[in-house]
C-alpha cells in the first residue's frame, strides 16, 4: 500500500521522469477491478487529461498528487504507479494508463484496493486527500512534539496501533510503516494509550521522525516498489520478510499475528506490551 516513504518517493520520480510530457491518450477502467474506486467523474476524466502536460507530483501523506497546468490527479491506497517506456511491455492489465506523445505510458493497478480521482486544479473536495492536504506532514517543521501529543485524548481506550494509523491523525503512517516505528519506540501495536507514560509518548515521536526519515532517504521500504518497479533500499525490520527471524536488538524470534483486522509483526523481548 501506498504511505508516506512511497509517495515521497515515487511523486519525486514522477516530477523527475516526467515533467513536460504532453499526455495523449488516456486509458480507465481497461481491466474492471471490484476494489478500485474512481473519484471526481470518470467520464471528463479524458477532458481535464487529454492534451495537458505533467507539471509535478506531490507527496500527500499517503497520496501521490500529480498535477497539470489546470488539473490534478491523486493515488492512494493500492493505486501504484509503474512507467514504461517501450510500448511493447505495456501491461495487459490495469486500472488506468496515460500514454504521454513520445509514446511512454505511466499505468496504474490496483492491489487490494485503491483510489484514482481526476478533479480541475484546486476543486478536489475529497476528504482524505484534505485531511493529507491540511495536516502537518510528519516530516515537516510543523509536526513537533506539542502537536504530536495533542493528538491522544487524555483516558482515551485505544491501542498503539490505532492510535498512530487510524482516522487519518498522522496521514500517510499506515499498517506497513507502523510495525517498525513502533519496534523502534519499544511499544508493541496492542500496547494500551491510557497506560503510556510521557517517555512513551516522546519515544513514539522521536521515532515516528526518524524511521519515516530513513524509509524516504532509502528509497522507500523492501516490501515496496517504485515509479519504475524496484524495490525500495530500506530493510523493514518487522514484515513478512522478517518473520521467524531474529530481532535485530535482541536475537528473540519476530512473530506475527492478526488484530484489528490486519497482520502486526513484533518482538515480543523488546517492545513493551
Amino acid at each position: 500500500m501506498l504511505e508516506l516513504p512511497e509517495s515521497n518517493v515515487i511523486a519525486a520520480q514522477i516530477t523527475d521522469i516526467l515533467k513536460g510530457q504532453t499526455i495523449d491518450e488516456i486509458e480507465v477502467g481497461h481491466s474492471p477491478h471490484k476494489f478500485a474506486f474512481y473519484k471526481g467523474e470518470p467520464e471528463a476524466y479524458a477532458d481535464l487529461l487529454i492534451g495537458k502536460t505533467i507539471k509535478r507530483a506531490i507527496p500527500r501523506g499517503g497520496l501521490i498528487e500529480i498535477q497539470t497546468e489546470d488539473s490534478m490527479m491523486f493515488l492512494g491506497d493500492g493505486a501504484y504507479p509503474r512507467y514504461y517506456k517501450d510500448p511493447k511491455k505495456f501491461p495487459k492489465k490495469h486500472q488506468f494508463m496515460m500514454i504521454f506523445e513520445d509514446g511512454t505510458a505511466m499505468a496504474i493497478s490496483i492491489q487490494m484496493y485503491g483510489e484514482i480521482g481526476v478533479f480541475p486544479l484546486g476543486e478536489c473536495e475529497e476528504g482524505y486527500y484534505l485531511s493529507s492536504l491540511f495536516k502537518p506532514d510528519p516530516l515537516g517543521d510543523k509536526f513537533t512534539y506539542e502537536y504530536f501529543r495533542k493528538l491522544y485524548i487524555p483516558g482515551k481506550k485505544m491501542s498503539a496501533k490505532s492510535f498512530l494509523a487510524t482516522e487519518q491523525r498522522i496521514p500517510g503512517l499506515g499498517n506497513g510503516v507502523l510495525q517498525d516505528i513502533l519496534w523502534e519506540a519499544g511499544i508493541d501495536p496492542r500496547f494500551l494509550m491510557s497506560g503510556a507514560s510521557e517517555e512513551d509518548f516522546r519515544s513514539l515521536y522521536a521515532a515516528i521522525r526518524k524511521m519515516l526519515k530513513r524509509m524516504v532517504e532509502d528509497g522507500g521500504r523492501d516490501t515496496e516498489k517504485d515509479l519504475v518497479g524496484k524495490k525500495g533500499g530500506y530493510i523493514t525490520q518487522l514484515s513478512k520478510n522478517s518473520m521467524y527471524e531474529p530481532c535485530m536488538k535482541c536475537g528473540y524470534e519476530i512473530r506475527k499475528a492478526s488484530y484489528m483486522g490486519g497482520t502486526i509483526y513484533f518482538c515480543g523481548h523488546c517492545q513493551k506490551r
